[in-house]
């Protein structure tokens, strides 16, 4: 069976950079992804700044605050990919300052814009994108960092990583979904 081939441009909004081939697995964790994240892109069209902040369920999610949650979270992984476990905090020592900041990944704050927010995600999209078309190896792996849900587990590969972005982002999308129909009825399917 001939491996399919596509460009990482193919699986981003921005068209602009030549990127190099990605193939096989890569190809289709990146597909997957993509779709992804244009679920939960899809779910803030045609809104306001405003309403792209409110909370439309007990929960305090908002469509933007997810979407910063969702590039923050993917960023740190991408890290965690180049970097090791250095590239992410010791949860078991971080401070409420700490935490106050992780709250605050969940809302847009004064002066944050709905189209701010999601070119820092098309930003992040294309990192991934670019750090997973130059991996040499998907089973390159790391050390966690300390942290008690990943108790159990020494280390993660490239791959599992990429496998976490992925659920994380399908996760979010599925909240996002929610949050949208509790809104104005909007839904991302049917």
């Amino acid at each position: 069976m001939k491996a399919e081939t596509m460009t990482v441009n193919q699986l981003t909004t921005d068209q602009s950079a030549e990127a190099p081939a990605v193939t096989d697995e890569r190809a289709d964790l990146l597909r997957t992804l993509a779709e992804h994240r244009h679920f939960l892109r899809f779910t803030t069209r045609d809104l306001t700044d405003e309403q792209a902040s409110l909370r439309t369920t007990k929960s305090a999610l908002c469509l933007g605050g997810l979407i910063k949650h969702v590039a923050s979270m993917e960023r740190m992984w991408v890290r965690f990919i180049l970097e090791g476990p250095s590239a992410m905090p010791d949860f078991t020592e971080m401070t409420e300052e700490d935490f106050a900041r992780r709250a605050d990944e969940f809302r847009m704050l004064p002066g944050e814009t709905l189209a701010g927010v999601l070119d820092a995600y098309a930003e992040v999209a294309r990192r991934t994108e670019e750090v997973v078309a130059g991996l040499p190896d998907l089973n390159a792996s790391w050390p966690l960092p300390k942290a008690p849900w990943f108790e159990g587990q020494p280390e993660w590969s490239a791959r599992r990583a990429l496998l976490h972005i992925l659920a994380e982002t399908a996760q979010h999308a599925g909240h996002a979904d929610i949050v949208r129909e509790a809104l104005d009825g909007a839904k991302t399917m049917g």
